[in-house]
């Protein structure tokens, strides 16, 4: 007889978004540019020309999305901050009516009792710091830790939940080895840098969160575990260089010190300019990882795949989400515990968890019935039980995500939100899934029971 489902007493219940995806508004109240405003207004970046300058409005309409956060029982929000409405240069002159909005935003959450959990960075540099190397800089370790601190400053006597980097192979990978996210350059060579940049900064902040700081900060991943297609030795090779390359490129620097041995044989004689931690210590003490899940990988051996020589095999038998992911939540269990057992069991949150499926028009009386995404929900959370279930330190759950929004590249074509966005009139409107939600975080995953 399989145990009934229920959550730890504490545990948090919550759901996120993203700055440059919802906010619009990007030169608002002296706010510079980031790099997500350039690179989507070149014409062949974004599906349909679409960009961030309205997005969800979320900018000028916060005070409602806090109202419908609350009225669909969130206990958390996790939000990013454009570094750009802070620092409009990046660094330099600090650009108080950005930093209002976000205590405006955190005050809203807090007069609702949601609590606030904020990541640094979630892919928006600023414009000006890419014009003199952005992440490719050794100096922006600092640039990054000052924006941090100007933040921690002002915001940290009220947000107890802190995360660096939002994701940082997505940073690298797409926006450095293959180009399809901003700033859009393609080179091995400069990907190397890149990831030894972020992990430096990572560490910054860090350090200079234990000196001004008085809660909780952590890193968030992507995780996407690692199958092999067949136990032929190019096979299991070609899915350790993909496991190393995804997962452990961030995870062994966070939490260990050094970097997996496979990424000298990635990168090649690129990897050479970043030393295996050298004199700077990249391993700084956090207080959680956060771990975003969305697929698996099924691996093999691809000679024509460069860098990694490995591609992933498409399951016939699967359902595949809209963004081309299947959907395996049993790889969710299996992730989790494989970072309980790597990595000293640490506490994590599952700070995105979410999936993209084709939402029918509203029925009579406003009903988007979203029947995949609710199936998605409710085998991924129940996959997170499991983990706990399986001794992992799993303090939170927020959804992937609050509302439909920009897609980055995809622009607005895949929707993951929870409620519903008319990108012609603004509108909001819970689906289905949000409700399945709501109900699940008003009896702390009981009603998954039935």
């Amino acid at each position: 007889m399989s145990q009934l489902i229920t959550f730890p007493d504490n545990f948090i219940w919550g759901c996120s978004t993203a700055a440059y995806q919802v906010e619009g508004e990007p030169y608002a109240d002296g706010a510079g540019p980031s790099i997500w405003d350039r690179f989507s207004h070149i014409p062949g970046n974004v599906l349909n020309g679409d960009t961030g300058d309205i997005a969800c409005d979320h900018y000028n309409r916060y005070l409602d999305d806090v109202k419908l956060i609350r009225d669909l029982g969130m206990q958390s929000y996790r939000f990013s901050i454009a570094w750009s409405r802070i620092f409009p240069q990046g660094r330099g002159f600090l650009n108080q009516p950005g930093l209002d909005f976000y205590n405006r935003l955190v005050d809203a959450l807090l007069e609702q009792n949601i609590q606030p959990m904020i990541t640094l960075y979630h892919w928006d540099l600023p414009q000006a710091l890419d014009e003199i190397g952005g992440w490719l800089n050794p100096d922006i370790v600092k640039w990054f830790g000052d924006y941090a601190e100007a933040v921690f400053k002002c915001l940290d006597d009220r947000v107890t939940y802190w995360a660096t980097l939002n994701e940082p192979w997505v940073i690298t990978d797409g926006g450095y080895m293959h180009g399809a996210h901003a700033p859009g350059h393609r080179s091995h060579y400069e990907a190397a840098i890149v990831t030894h940049n972020l992990m430096r900064s990572n560490a910054e902040a860090v350090r200079r969160y234990r000196s001004v700081g008085k809660h909780e900060i952590g890193l968030v991943v992507n995780l996407e575990p690692k199958y092999s297609f067949s136990q032929s030795q190019e096979d299991l090779a070609a899915t350790q260089r993909a496991d190393a390359y995804m997962n452990r490129q961030y995870l062994d620097p966070a939490i260990h010190g050094t970097y997996p041995e496979e990424l000298q044989e990635i990168f090649g004689d690129a990897w050479n300019i970043s030393p295996q931690n050298g004199e700077e210590k990249l391993n700084e003490p956090i207080d959680f990882i956060g771990i975003n899940y969305y697929t698996r990988g099924i691996t093999r051996y691809a000679p024509d795949a460069w860098p990694l020589f490995a591609e992933t095999v498409h399951q016939s038998q699967s359902i595949y989400t809209e963004t081309g992911w299947e959907v395996c939540p049993e790889a969710f269990t299996d992730v989790l515990n494989w970072v309980r057992e790597n990595y000293n069991n640490p506490p994590v949150y599952i700070t995105e968890n979410g999936s993209a499926f084709y939402d029918p028009p509203a029925a009579e009386g406003g009903c988007i019935d979203d029947p995949l995404r609710q199936s998605y929900m409710r085998s991924h959370i129940k996959s997170v039980h499991q983990a706990i279930q399986d001794g992992c330190d799993i303090r939170g759950y927020f959804t992937w995500s609050l509302m439909d929004n920009l897609e980055w590249a995809n622009g607005f074509s895949k929707r993951f939100g929870l409620v519903h966005i008319n990108y012609q009139t603004l509108e909001r409107t819970p689906k289905e899934s949000a409700k399945l939600y709501r109900q699940i975080i008003e009896t702390n995953g009981g009603c998954l029971n039935t």
